[in-house]
């Protein structure tokens, strides 16, 4: 009886060991699945915060046209990197709109000189209070909003090359 006692603790072990490799070894789920999707964009109204670019509000949503709206802020070096691929969506006809975070006019103008404009609208979240009611949390963070004005995708971090594709199929489909 004493010589199987000894062999508890190996087997213990050899049981832990087994349970972490098959932790590593099985991939796992990494998306992130959004609470608002399918549900209406959140009631706001952000006050312009680049002189000649209007404010945003979530009237500006809703009105039989998909759009992609963009939480972003100029500090943010994510947002630098994705900001070509904003242009390139901009080309292909996706109407985009911004959420500035936490910004300021002189450096969002700094940024939208520097890196191009694809905003037809860019509001001043000073707050954060927009960010969070869409559940975002941090920038780049982005979200397509069908014509009717519901979140039909959210794209967490800065939107790659290789992400473009799903962002089209999400606004073409979001009419």
């Amino acid at each position: 009886m004493k010589r199987l006692l000894l062999w508890v603790p190996v087997v213990a072990f050899v049981a832990v060991i087994a349970v972490l490799a098959s932790g590593l070894f099985t991939p796992a789920d990494r998306a992130v699945r959004s609470a608002m999707i399918g549900q209406p964009l959140p009631q706001f109204a952000l006050n312009a915060i680049v002189a000649g670019k209007p404010g945003l509000a979530s009237a500006d949503f809703g009105k039989g046209q998909p759009r992609l709206l963009n939480v972003f802020a100029s500090w943010c070096a994510p947002c630098i990197a994705e900001a070509p691929i904003l242009m390139q969506l901009k080309a292909a006809g996706v109407k985009i709109d911004g959420v500035a975070i936490r910004d300021t006019e002189p450096a969002l103008r700094a940024f939208l000189a520097r890196n191009g404009d694809p905003f037809e609208r860019i509001g001043g979240d000073k707050e954060s209070r927009i960010q969070f009611a869409l559940g975002s949390s941090g920038v780049p963070e982005s979200f397509v909003i069908d014509g009717r004005g519901r979140i039909v995708h959210q794209h967490i971090g800065d939107i790659k090359a290789d992400d473009v594709p799903a962002i089209l199929a999400a606004v073409r489909g979001a009419q």
